[in-house]
C-alpha cells in the first residue's frame, strides 16, 4: 500500500538524518536544527527523491543522503516562512515554530543552518563518487531555492499580500511554481540525476503535481481541519490574497488538480508498473486532509 511505502521512505530518511545531525553535538543551534527538521512532515519530497532513484537503480545509500538533504532544505524555508516578518505562525505540525520555542535570532540561524547543511550533504563523495553528478545536484539547487526559484516566490507571496490589485490566475500560477513547485521539481529529478540520465519524464511529472499540491493546499485552507492540518488555517482568505480557490471556486479548482494528476500520471507511462508509487503518490497529494 502508498502509505506503508510512504512510512517505510519516511522512517529511512529520518534515520539518515539523525545520523547526519549527530555531528552538530548538542546546545540550542543543534537542538533547535533538529527540531525543526525531525518533528513531522509527509516527507513528500524525499518520497520523490527515493522513488525516483529506485527507478534509475541508484543504491539507496546514495540515494539517503539526497532524500535527507531536501528535507533540511524544505525545514530551512518552513522556519524562515514561519517567522514574524514573513507568515508570522505559532503553529508548524501542531507544535510551537521554532521562532516560538526559542526565538527569532534562533530560528533564523537554525534555518540557515540546515541550508547550507544540505549542500554539505550533497558535497560529499558519500553522495555520489562521481564529482560532475555532485556538482549537478548543487547547482540545480542552488536554482530551485535562490533568487530564480524558491525565494523568488516567497517575495512574489509577500507583494501580494499588499498589492492593490489582486493576481491573476497565470500569476499566481507562476507564483507558487517557484515558492512550492521548484523543490518539488528538483526532488523528482534528483533520481535520474544520480542515474546520470535524462531528467525530461521525471520533470514534466513533478512540475504537474507540485501545483496540484499547492491547489490542494488552497482548498484545505478553506476547507480544512486546523486540528489535522497542526497550522493556522484560512489565512489567504483573512488576507483576501488571490488563490486558486478564489479565482477558480473550490469545484473549479479541485478540477483542475485532478488534471494536473492525470497529466502527471499518463507521463509515466514509459514506466509501466514500475512507477506506480509516483502514480500513487499524485492522487495522494489532492486526496489528503492535511
Amino acid at each position: 500500500m502508498f502509505k506503508d511505502r510512504l512510512q517505510g521512505h519516511t522512517a529511512r530518511v529520518e534515520a539518515c538524518m539523525k545520523d547526519l545531525f549527530k555531528d552538530l553535538g548538542d546546545g540550542k543551534l543543534a537542538d533547535a536544527m533538529r527540531y525543526g527538521a525531525l518533528s513531522g512532515g509527509k516527507r513528500l519530497r524525499a518520497f520523490l527523491v527515493l522513488e525516483g532513484a529506485d527507478l534509475y537503480r541508484v543504491p539507496l545509500a546514495n540515494a539517503d543522503r539526497v532524500a535527507a538533504a531536501v528535507e533540511c532544505m524544505h525545514a530551512y524555508s518552513l522556519i524562515h516562512d514561519d517567522l514574524p516578518s514573513m507568515d508570522d505562525d505559532d503553529l508548524r505540525r501542531g507544535l510551537p515554530t521554532v521562532h516560538k520555542k526559542w526565538d527569532e535570532a534562533t530560528a533564523v540561524l537554525a534555518g540557515d543552518a540546515l541550508q547550507t547543511m544540505a549542500f554539505e550533504i550533497l558535497a560529499s563523495p558519500r553522495t555520489s563518487t562521481d564529482a560532475n553528478i555532485r556538482l549537478r545536484l548543487i547547482s540545480s539547487l542552488t536554482g530551485a531555492v535562490g533568487a530564480s526559484g524558491m525565494v523568488l516566490g516567497q517575495a512574489q507571496d509577500i507583494a501580494a499580500e499588499t498589492a492593490t490589485v489582486p493576481l491573476t490566475l497565470e500569476q499566481i500560477t507562476e507564483l507558487q511554481a517557484n515558492k512550492t513547485g521548484a523543490l518539488f521539481t528538483w526532488s523528482a529529478v534528483a533520481g535520474p540525476v544520480l542515474g546520470n540520465s535524462d531528467t525530461t519524464t521525471m520533470r514534466n511529472y513533478a512540475e504537474a503535481i507540485g501545483l496540484a499540491f499547492q491547489i490542494a493546499d488552497d482548498i484545505l485552507d478553506v476547507e480544512g481541519d486546523a486540528t489535522k492540518a497542526g497550522k493556522r488555517l484560512q489565512k489567504d482568505q483573512a488576507a483576501g490574497k488571490a488563490t486558486f480557490v478564489s479565482l477558480l471556486g473550490v469545484d473549479g479548482a479541485r478540477k483542475k488538480a485532478a488534471e494536473l494528476v492525470e497529466r502527471a500520471c499518463d507521463g509515466l507511462e514509459i514506466f509501466g508498473g514500475t512507477a506506480k508509487n509516483l502514480r500513487d503518490l499524485a492522487r495522494f497529494i489532492i486526496d489528503r486532509d492535511m
